[in-house]
This record gives C-alpha cells, sequence and structure tokens, in this order.
C-alpha cells in the first residue's frame, strides 16, 4: 500500500482558525482523528470517530494501524517532526503513507516574539526528561528555547542556573503562544518572581555567566575538579587522550568498565548528545559518585551498572568502543571485552603497573593495533623553588576490531 492514508495536522493555539484548507478538508474526510484532548477540542466540530491519547501514548499505536487504508488523522502541536509523535509513526508506518500539514513549532514561534535568528540557538526539549540535559548548553552569551515540562519548570530551571552561576541571564516565559491567552513575561534567573504559570508553556534563555560560573569546556579533558571523586579518576589529561582513542562518533555506545569516577563515560557522552554509555563499577559508592557526577555534568542518562567485570557484562547491549582503566586485573576481561566489541569497534585499555603493561604489550605482540607511553608531569613548589614533579607513565593500547 503506497496511498497515504494518514495525515498527521500540525496545531497551534487558535485552534481550526489557524488551519489550512487542506487541513480542513483532511479532518472533514477522516473517519478516525486522534489527538490530545485538548487537539480534540481546538479541531471541534469532528465529524469522524474520536480517539483521546491513551497513557501511556504506546496504547494507540495498533489502533491506528488497525485502520490502514481508511482516512485517519492525527493531531500534533506546531510541527508533528519536531520533538513531536510523526517520528514515532514514522517507525511504523512508510513515509509515502503519511502526508504532514506543521503548523509553526512553539520553537519558532518563540524566535519570532523575540527577535532571534532561531538557527543561532539551542533547542532542547525538557518535556518528561531530567532538567539537568540542558547543563551541556549553558554558555556564557548563548541562547536557548525549551519546551518545558510543567508550570514548575521555570522556577526550577532559574535555581539550577543560578547554583551554577548564569543568575543574571534572562528567562522569558512563553505561554499559550498564538492562542487568545497567549502571554509572554520575562525576569532575571535569580530574581524568579513570575508567580504561577501555565502548564503549556516554552522557555528562551540569553545566558549570561558570572566569573566562576560552572562552564562546560567543548574540548575533551574536563578538569578533574569538576569530578566528585576518590581518587578514582583517569586525570584530565589522560582522559583527553583517551578520548581522542574512542574517537567518538555521533550515536554510539561506550563501556566504562571499572568507572571509578565515570568521568571517561560522562565526556563521551558530552562529545555528542547522540552518544549513550554504560558506567561498570564494582564498588556501590563509586557508583553511586558516578551516578551523582552524571547530574551534575548533563548527562543524566548515563548507566550504571554495578558489579564485577566481566561477569557484569553480560546480557549489556554490543558496545561501539570499550574503554578499561585501572588496569585490567580480572582473569579475561580483555578477552571478553573484545568478544562483545561490534565490528570495527575499538577498544582502549590504560595500564599503569608493569603487570598490567606487560600484559598489554602481549596482546599488541598478538592482535596488533597502537601500543603508546605517555607520562605527565606538573610543576609544584620544591622549598622555595619550583620542579616538575612526574605523575605515573601509562601504558595505552588501542585496538580496531576488524569489519
Amino acid at each position: 500500500m503506497n496511498a497515504a492514508w494518514l495525515t498527521l495536522i500540525g496545531m497551534g493555539e487558535d485552534g481550526r482558525e489557524g488551519l489550512s484548507p487542506a487541513a480542513i478538508e483532511a479532518l472533514a474526510q477522516a473517519r478516525l482523528v486522534v489527538g490530545g484532548a485538548r487537539h480534540l477540542r481546538l479541531a471541534a466540530p469532528l465529524a469522524g470517530e474520536t480517539l483521546a491519547w491513551p497513557s501511556p501514548m504506546e496504547q494507540a499505536y495498533p489502533q491506528i494501524l488497525a485502520r490502514r487504508g481508511e482516512k485517519v488523522v492525527v493531531l500534533a502541536s506546531g510541527d508533528p517532526f519536531f520533538y513531536g509523535v510523526g517520528s514515532v509513526l514514522a517507525q511504523k508506518i512508510p513515509a509515502q503513507e503519511m502526508t504532514c500539514l506543521p503548523a509553526p513549532s512553539s520553537f519558532s514561534l518563540v524566535a519570532a516574539r523575540l527577535g532571534w535568528a532561531q538557527q543561532d540557538c539551542a533547542l532542547i526539549s525538557l518535556h518528561g526528561r531530567p532538567l539537568e540535559r540542558i547543563v551541556p548548553l549553558l554558555q556564557d552569551g548563548a541562547k536557548i528555547i525549551a519546551l518545558s515540562w510543567d508550570g514548575t519548570t521555570p522556577q526550577k530551571l532559574c535555581d539550577l542556573l543560578t547554583k551554577r552561576g548564569f543568575g543574571a541571564s534572562r528567562l522569558t516565559v512563553c505561554e499559550h503562544l498564538g492562542g487568545a491567552n497567549e502571554r509572554v513575561r520575562a525576569t532575571l534567573a535569580l530574581d524568579f518572581s513570575l508567580g504561577e504559570v501555565e502548564a503549556l508553556n516554552t522557555l528562551a534563555l540569553d545566558l549570561a555567566a558570572a566569573s566562576d560560573a560552572r562552564i562546560l569546556p567543548r574540548a575533551p579533558g574536563l578538569p578533574d575538579a569538576f569530578f566528585e571523586h576518590d581518587g578514582q579518576i583517569t586525570k584530565a589529561e589522560i582522559r583527553a587522550l583517551t578520548l581522542s582513542a574512542l574517537a567518538p562518533r555521533r550515536g554510539e555506545l561506550l563501556w566504562d568498565i571499572g568507572a571509578g569516577s565515570g568521568s571517561v563515560a560522562i565526556e563521551f557522552m558530552l562529545a555528542d548528545p547522540g552518544n549513550s554509555a554504560i558506567a561498570i563499577e564494582r564498588n556501590s559508592a563509586r557508583a553511586e559518585r558516578i551516578r551523582r557526577n552524571a547530574l551534575a555534568l548533563g548527562t543524566p542518562a548515563l548507566r550504571v551498572v554495578e558489579g564485577r567485570a566481566p561477569e557484569a557484562l553480560r546480557g549489556l547491549p554490543r558496545p561501539h568502543k570499550i574503554f578499561i582503566g585501572g588496569g585490567p586485573t580480572e582473569s579475561g576481561l580483555i578477552e571478553a571485552a573484545l568478544d562483545a566489541l561490534a565490528r570495527g569497534g575499538r577498544l582502549v585499555v590504560n595500564g599503569v603497573t608493569l603487570e598490567t603493561q606487560g600484559l598489554l604489550a602481549a596482546h599488541h605482540r598478538a592482535l596488533g593495533g597502537q601500543l603508546i607511553q605517555a607520562q605527565i608531569a606538573r610543576a609544584e613548589r620544591v622549598g622555595g623553588f619550583s620542579a616538575f614533579r612526574p605523575a605515573l607513565p601509562i601504558v595505552q593500547w588501542i585496538y580496531a576490531k576488524p569489519c
């Protein structure tokens, strides 16, 4: 079946008045109209059968697919393919069977109200997602437009901004954009006093950082002080080398085995918002510390698995990249990692002890790859003078699994 039977209609707060003739015609012909209760009210009157999205929404998909070949309309806010239901339906229904009639998205409406160039703004959804996802975007002078979760989001976001040294940032709260009840109000984050905010709102941030603001650099190798740790951390300079060796690409999954503070896994995820990571750590206190670091540094989706490798690796999704730090002392760990690694994937192992370095040299002789040694020295006071105090050298084995 190639004929388009499903029409996705983007709606604004102005309801039917803002719909195109094509959208009105599609609604008139529809045997089934699916949407949120608010959208169904805005689109009324409707001649066909209606279905309000259940909770969870997934329960409605079989009912939509069961009407294949009939005229069906799905209502959505703004652009159905911008943080909307469109991309979900496209995974179940071929694109040639769908017609999409979008309306301006909330992002577009906010940019238009404030006179901002949308292409220069970071766009993010906080709806149904942890607020900390915004942390990597907090840069001095940046502009962010964010879909809000509910009426409490503006206050919570202002609290987060103030805590991180962005209290002087200007927050604009946009409610019911495009409708009769539209309201646009602005405040400084540190002076938030807007009172009650409607659940349906979109936020605009014009960021201003204090001199002591906690801003995440774009390059790998975040300062060690950014992480809570007990000394078990891949130091910043070595971490930068390690991230370079791992060569993160969009959409990849990393296993960080013996994660310690989670620093490598967190920076792997910061390299691209499409990346994911699993931190495997046997020490429960460190595992909790990893979770706190992930929240503080804007990667709340980091998965933490408590357990000893290689046993803890069983059942985990196959990774594109694997990092083993702290010395692979467990018997068979490197072999298990190599077996789990996806074809074309990359394994990076750092060794400090002579025993671990000998193990890496043996694997290098057997399998090839790259074997490098690195040592960092920092200037420290020695009496009334300064001298370089070297850290322990590390040997790093980098192995790319054949495709």
